[in-house]
């Protein structure tokens, strides 16, 4: 297929698109017969990426694909086209959300066990809601209390390509500024060490089918399901059933 053409498909279906694409969904949109090679369509991307430099809006390639997007430099006078204000989140979501990131997978009581206080369910509900994180499985002890991890949507709303890609602790000010404790309890374990442990959850009792579970593997998908077929919300998690300790931030 002549380049030029193909570098005008993926502009448009880029631009059309309302959410990111990846070069299988890109390589989808022609017919066996003029299918341009992964590599070819590759290149595309690459000399679309070159041109847009200089511009105000670049070609970004997050977890779920490549998308257009405005410089961030601009953000301040493109965002007054919306009226409305930018969505502010409390602390506890983030330090929910930051300890799930840099710490998955872990459990409810995992993440209280960090921060000192019980987790909301509202902010677990809250996270599901908006696709940032899921349930990914369930720790093999009794209750067996739900496993968190983050999603692509996650990653592609903070506009990062992996979890690789996520700022190094030591490089975000604010974790610090807001709670040194929850700083020093992140950044204080190695990447082969694990989340602190619930009371009632065993190091060595992590479901099997989690073995291969990595950090990039951000494939999105349904809830964890058990044997029968049924799924399991969040609010099957065994500290629903108990009676919270602490007031909630």
């Amino acid at each position: 297929m002549n380049s030029d053409l193909l570098r005008q498909i993926v502009e448009g279906a880029l631009l059309a698109a309302s959410k990111p694409l990846d070069i299988n969904r890109l390589e989808s949109l022609f017919e066996d017969d003029e299918r341009p090679p992964k590599d070819q369509i590759k290149a595309a991307l690459d000399e679309i990426e070159s041109d847009c430099r200089g511009r105000g809006f670049e070609l970004k390639q997050v977890a779920s694909g490549y998308r257009f997007q405005v410089i961030q430099g601009l953000a301040t006078w493109v965002n007054r086209l919306w009226e409305e204000k930018p969505k502010r989140y409390s602390r506890a979501m983030l330090e929910t959300l930051a300890l799930i990131a840099y710490r998955q997978p872990l459990t409810r009581g995992d993440i209280e066990a960090v921060r000192g206080v019980a987790v909301s369910s509202d902010i677990i509900k809250s996270l599901q809601e908006r696709e940032w994180v899921r349930i990914v499985g369930h720790r093999d002890v009794p209750g067996r209390p739900a496993l968190y991890a983050t999603t692509k949507k996650f990653l592609d709303y903070f506009n990062v390509k992996s979890l690789d890609h996520l700022p190094v602790l030591s490089e975000i000010k604010d974790f610090s500024d807001l709670d040194p404790a929850l700083e020093l309890a992140l950044s204080g374990d190695s990447a082969e060490e694990t989340a602190p442990l619930a009371a009632n959850d065993e190091a060595d009792d992590l479901d099997s089918g989690l073995d291969d579970f990595a950090l990039d593997q951000q494939a999105d998908g349904p809830d964890e399901t058990s044997p029968d077929g049924q799924e399991h919300p969040a609010e099957a998690d065994a500290y629903d059933n108990n009676e919270e300790k602490g007031s909630n931030r």
